[in-house]
């Protein structure tokens, strides 16, 4: 990856973000700002005894903004709160790129198919004898992977070379008792990313869940 490429695409996204932010707010305020107040009326000549009597004014220039002008307001509005949370998204991306390049990437992911002999509580990593994430589940994220979602755990950087991953997983076990078991695996880190996956299974003819590290290569 071009370091200075992405320096400069950072930078002209960052630029896009102010500027939609300041729109942003600029039509926040002229939303929130109240109308003009009228000058004093000057007291008219008295009229003649056979004048008639105009009735009142009713032109449209002196009635509320319409319901079709604040609905258009509105809707620029949400307009530009959308850009902002796009261009939040990609300075998300470009930030990952410039703390994790492809060439030193390591992600881990999360994957569960378990049904009665296993509730993950927590799970904890340590690659080559060093602690590098300790994750407590809720409730709903526990349910969001049963429900068959994918979670990516950790990402970091390691050089080239030969590598150990282990992870320990906490949780309740068969007849509702505490469970930890631990699952190693010594994978090859090339000069692009790795991907790992910690799979947690049911063993349905042991009674018992099963743990794997799969590298994704």
């Amino acid at each position: 990856m071009n370091l200075h490429f992405v320096d400069r695409k950072f930078m002209n996204t960052t630029l896009r973000l102010l500027t939609a932010a300041a729109c942003l707010s600029a039509g926040m305020v002229y939303a929130q700002q109240p109308p003009a107040s009228t000058p004093p009326a000057t007291t008219p000549p008295a009229a003649s005894p056979d004048a008639a009597v105009a009735p009142p004014s009713t032109s449209d220039s002196d009635t509320a903004p319409s319901a079709d002008s604040t609905r258009a307001l509105d809707q620029q509005i949400q307009v530009l709160k959308k850009d902002v949370v796009d261009l939040n998204k990609d300075l998300f991306v470009l930030e990952e790129e410039l703390l994790f390049p492809a060439n030193t990437q390591v992600a881990v992911f999360v994957s569960v198919d378990v049904g009665d002999f296993f509730a993950l509580d927590s799970i904890t990593l340590k690659i080559d004898n060093r602690d590098v994430m300790n994750y407590l589940y809720t409730p709903r994220e526990t349910a969001a992977l049963l429900k068959g979602g994918v979670q990516r755990l950790y990402v970091g950087n390691l050089k080239a070379g030969e590598h150990e991953l282990v992870a320990f997983f906490n949780g309740k076990g068969p007849h509702d008792r505490n469970y930890k078991r631990g699952a190693n695996l010594k994978f090859e880190k090339g000069v692009g990313a790795k991907y790992l996956e910690l799979k947690v299974t049911d063993h349905a003819h042991a009674q018992e869940p099963e743990f794997e590290i799969k590298d994704w290569e």
